[in-house]
């Protein structure tokens, strides 16, 4: 994946996560003219074993610089069985399984207060690629530039081609939200988009007077 010379910022953002698999997704990027690949970006999802059948738990977003983590968003979801689903709370949750009534509700919490996310500079990236560690699952490691994972990432509802691989630089597009998603493993793709694991949005920034690239000169 190359770069395109109009993105320089990226802003992430939790929607919901869920499943009986803790995962945790990372954005890497690697600088013009260096090798190292560093993380930028991480989403941490830890399930909260109620039992129920979908799954849900805590997520926590932190920005990445170097070797400190930045806690910038916090998503804790609790579930609890009841007798009914009557006077549901906004957003809530509901699960039936046998003869059980699941009720999950979830609360955010940013730092700052009114803070967007992760917001992430990637003026400077040459390369930019999400990967999706997933311990539990048959495949732990899924990479959007890896043709053989790429295909369980969804991007505005559409889940990626198989063997195609994604450009970070152009998956986030400028000045607009876009929800994405992945399958975490534990559901066959193609599928759905609805039967996803990890749903998230990401805003990009563009600035197309201080690319690196658009000062290139050429004899």
């Amino acid at each position: 994946m190359r770069k395109r010379p109009a993105l320089v910022q990226t802003t992430f953002k939790v929607d919901l996560v869920s499943g009986h698999w803790n995962k945790t997704m990372t954005l890497y990027g690697t600088k013009f003219g260096e090798t190292a690949i560093n993380p930028l970006m991480k989403i941490t999802y830890v399930y909260n074993n109620f039992g129920d059948p979908k799954g849900y738990g805590t997520s926590t977003v932190y920005t990445v610089n170097g070797a400190t983590s930045t806690k910038v968003q916090e998503q804790v979801c609790k579930t609890r069985t009841v007798l009914n689903f009557s006077n549901l709370p906004t957003g809530a949750i509901t699960q039936i399984s046998g003869n059980k009534r699941y009720l999950t509700t979830c609360t955010n919490n940013m730092t700052p207060a009114n803070g967007a996310g992760a917001v992430i500079d990637v003026s400077l990236m040459d390369v930019l690629y999400l990967q999706m560690d997933v311990p539990s699952a048959q495949t732990p490691k899924l990479k959007s530039n890896d043709a053989n994972t790429s295909n369980r990432l969804y991007i505005d509802g559409v889940e990626v081609a198989n063997g195609q691989l994604v450009d970070i630089f152009t998956a986030v597009p400028c000045g607009q939200p876009s929800k994405q998603a992945w399958e975490d493993g534990g559901t066959t793709v193609p599928a759905p988009v609805s039967n996803a694991d990890f749903f998230y949005t990401v805003t990009g920034k563009c600035d197309f007077n201080q690319r690196p690239s658009q000062t290139v000169l050429t004899q």
